[in-house]
Order: structure tokens, then sequence, then C-alpha cells
């Protein structure tokens, strides 16, 4: 048998070990609090997905409510959708009546611009057919053709005429009508002088030729009498010749002229002068190669004038008078960014709503975390504390350490999650 101080010993072994219940729980409990951080540390984000989802479906049975909210209104949608409708043809017709309008007045208008300018810019040569009257009452009788105006010595009594422009090279011809009579086949040869004349008297340019009639035979003569009696007696023909000579060519320069002056004169040894029912002078001039060509492509060219000027009307227009010729337009740009202000506004809304919403919820979720947290360490601790108070004594220092730890643990989960 054991004596009374060996039992003792025994007895306060017996006591100084620790219970197994203690430590035990202690085991469960850390392994139950690793578990249950890992678990919604795992399912927080399928917890999320599943509040997003049902949210989805509380904002898909929102909008049924309010799809059929607009179904029940739909017949007042539908007339004020056709009055709308209406009212935007019409604005439209009344905008394009009013753009054909305008674009049309735009091309009667670039047509007059390019064609005027066309105008202005092309020379058109110079034609001119006038009669001459010889004053037979001088020995050698003269005419005098005014192609400037008035005269320089009041010989130029005609009305006043268009100048040739500088450049152009002038063709001046003289059209006699001679009758066929015995006087003038037997004068036979004439002479003929032209002069040009400056706007001072001077004379620039002068020439001389002979002229006759053409001759013809006595039996060709009696034959195309006979056979053109009848005309002949009816006046449907005459007894005529037309003579034209080109009496002066020259190029419209500086000093400019004037007039032009014929003579007629007899050959030597005689003082007769033909005779003339009537005399003509023709005037016609030729441009320069440039501008025979502008004149050639005329028509042409106004084409691409009056298109460019057209463009340039258009462009003058949407750039400087938009809003004075297209009040539609601007309107319905004005109502647009408005409309899509409007639409905007809620969609940013929602978005920050949907954020707030979240943040919210997440916060609250882990301020009741670590509330069941903090309540769960405590619990434990004074079931340690109570157990062991004879065997195992914690210090305040170490107790402070494991709460510390633990909380960090629980704020690095929630963190992660």
């Amino acid at each position: 048998m054991l004596s009374s101080p060996e039992m003792e010993e025994k007895e306060a072994e017996v006591v100084e070990a620790p219970k197994p219940a203690d430590w035990f729980n202690t085991l469960v409990s850390l392994q139950a609090d690793l578990l249950y951080n890992c678990f919604t540390t795992l399912s927080s984000p399928f917890f999320t997905l599943l509040w997003a989802a049902f949210e989805s479906y509380r904002r898909a049975e929102e909008t049924t409510a309010n799809v059929e909210t607009v179904v029940q209104k739909l017949p007042s949608s539908i007339t004020h959708g056709s009055t709308v409708l209406v009212k935007r043809v019409g604005l439209g017709l009344v905008g394009a009546a009013q753009m054909c309008m305008v674009l049309v007045f735009l091309m009667v208008l670039a047509a007059f611009v390019g064609i005027g300018l066309v105008q202005l810019w092309a020379e058109e040569p110079v034609f001119v057919r006038e009669k001459l009257f010889f004053e037979y009452t001088e020995v050698n009788p003269t005419a005098v053709f005014c192609a400037g105006g008035g005269g320089f010595d009041g010989s130029c009594y005609r009305k006043k005429q268009m100048g040739v422009p500088v450049g152009h090279t002038i063709h001046v011809y003289l059209l006699l009508l001679m009758p066929e009579s015995d006087f003038n086949r037997e004068i036979g040869m004439f002479q003929l002088n032209a002069e040009l004349l400056s706007i001072n008297g001077d004379v620039i340019g002068e020439s001389s030729q002979p002229v006759m009639l053409r001759f013809t035979s006595l039996p060709l003569r009696l034959a195309r009498t006979f056979f053109m009696a009848i005309p002949l007696l009816l006046g449907i023909s005459s007894e005529t010749q037309k003579v034209k000579i080109e009496i002066l060519r020259y190029k419209e320069e500086y000093p400019r002229s004037e007039a032009v002056r014929v003579a007629l004169a007899p050959r030597a040894g005689t003082l007769s002068l033909p005779q003339l029912y009537e005399a003509e002078i023709i005037m016609n001039s030729q441009l320069p190669w440039s501008k025979q060509l502008v004149h050639n492509w005329k028509w042409t060219l106004s084409v691409w004038t009056s298109l460019y000027v057209y463009m340039f009307f258009l462009i003058l227009l949407v750039g400087c008078f938009r809003q004075l010729f297209f009040p539609f337009t601007a309107s319905a740009g004005v109502e647009r960014d408005a409309s899509v202000e409007e639409l905007r506004e809620p969609v940013m809304g929602g978005r920050r709503n949907d954020r707030v919403e979240v943040s919210d919820l997440m916060s609250k979720w882990q301020h009741s975390r670590r509330k069941r947290k903090a309540i769960f360490l405590n619990k434990g601790v004074s079931e340690i504390a109570g157990s062991s108070a004879s065997s195992m004594s914690l210090t305040r220092e170490d107790k402070s350490a494991v709460i510390e730890e633990d909380v960090g643990d629980s704020e690095s989960v929630c963190l992660g999650g």
C-alpha cells in the first residue's frame, strides 16, 4: 500500500493534468472557424451572383408591369403617335417644298451669274454691214464710214457705233452693185482707193486697186436675154453685177482707228466714172486665238462656271444662312440633343444607384459577419478560462494577441471576399 505522502502526490498530479474536453473544444472551435472563413470566402461570389439575379428578376417584373400599363394605354398612344407622324410628314413636305424653291432659285441665279461672267470675259467678233453713198459732185467721189462714232472733222455724221476691240484683225470689203450698161462696159477699168483714218485724222493704212465688170460676149448676152426674158419682164431678175472687193486688212492697235474713207478714180486718159446702183461696206473682225478658243467653247464654259457658282452659293447658304432657310433642321437638332441628354441622365443615375446599393449591401454583410465573429470569440475565451482556471491560465497579453490575430484574419477574409 502506498503511504499517505505518495497518495497526496498522485492526487496532485491528477489535479494538475488538463482535462481532455477543454483542449478538444478549443481545437474544434478553431477548425470550425477556419471552415467558416473558407466557406464564406468561397461562397461570396456566388452570393453576389444570386443577388444580381434576384435584382434582375425584380426589374424584369417591374418592366413587365410597365409593359402591361403601356398595353392598356396603347390606343391613346397610337392616336398620339399618328398625330405626331402626320405633323412630321407635313413638316417634311413643307421643308422639301421650301428646299426645292431655294435650290431652284439658286440654280437660276447661278445660271445668270455664270453666263454673265462668261459674257464679260469672252469677246464677240465684230460684224458690220452699212451702205455707202459716194459724193458724185466731187472730181473723185468719196464716201466715209465711221467705225468709232463722231468724226474727226464732222464727216462721220452717222449714229455712233461700237468701236473695234484692240487685238482684232479687221477685214474690210466693198460691195458694188453695177448695171450691165453699155456705158460701164465702155469705161472698163477704174481705180478704187481706201484709207484707214485714226481718231486724230491721220492715215494709218491705205490701199488702191483696179476694178472692172466681168466680161460677157454679145452672143452670151443675147442667149441669156432670150432664156431670161420672162423673169426680166416680171422684175424677178435684172441685168446687174455684184462686185466684192477686199479693200483693207489690218490689226486694231494704238492709235485706234476711227473711219474708213473710200474714193473712186477714173483710169488714166478718161474722166468717166462708173455707174452704181448702190454700194455697201462690210467689216468683219477675227479674234485672237485665245479669245477665239473662249468664244468657241463659250456655252461649255458657261455651264461649268454656273456649276461652280451654284456650289459656292450652296456652301454660302449652308454655312451662313442655315438657320434662316432651314429652321426645321435647327429645331430638330436641338430636340435631338435634348432627348439624348434626357435618355443619358436616367441611365447614368441607374448605374450610380446600382453601385450604391451593392456597396451598402457588402458593408452590411461585412459588419454582421464581424459582429458574429466577435461574439463567437468571446464565448470561446470565456469557456476556456472557466475550465482551465486551476491548470492553465491565459495572460491578458496572450488573450489580446489571440483576439487581434483572429480579428485580422477575419478582416483579411472579408477584404478577400
